[in-house]
């Protein structure tokens, strides 16, 4: 189920525009917005954080889909699932998870990480 509503999507709103934006440089707001929609920002963010609440083989699955459409929208769904929302779920206090993960899950905001900036990863 979750694999072919993102097979569905990826073919319908991400093909169709991916080369576009590989080119512009510009970043796709429009369907990072509709991703979390979908629940795809916050797979296994339980529900009671704004999440899809679902288990990391319905994560991996939808981020195959997304991949074959578009690799960009794949690593953005990628560091937003697995190193921003599952730090703050495993490592944040109450308040922390209530105010970054549900604006996260539902793609109004794209969680970061500060991997590779000096003095921080």
């Amino acid at each position: 189920m979750i694999r072919q509503a993102a097979r569905d999507f990826a073919q319908k709103e991400i093909a169709p525009i991916a080369a576009e934006f590989d080119e512009s440089g510009e970043f796709p707001t429009e369907t990072i917005r509709k991703m979390g929609e979908m629940g795809f920002m916050g797979i296994e963010v339980p529900e009671e954080y704004g999440g899809a609440g679902m288990d990391t083989m319905a994560y991996v699955l939808a981020l195959e889909e997304i991949c074959k459409a578009d690799a960009a929208h794949g690593t953005i769904m990628s560091v937003n699932n697995s190193l921003f929302c599952y730090a703050i779920l495993r490592f944040g206090t109450e308040e922390q998870k209530q105010k970054y993960l549900k604006p996260a899950a539902s793609g109004q905001a794209i969680g970061a990480y500060s991997l590779t900036e000096p003095m921080s990863g």
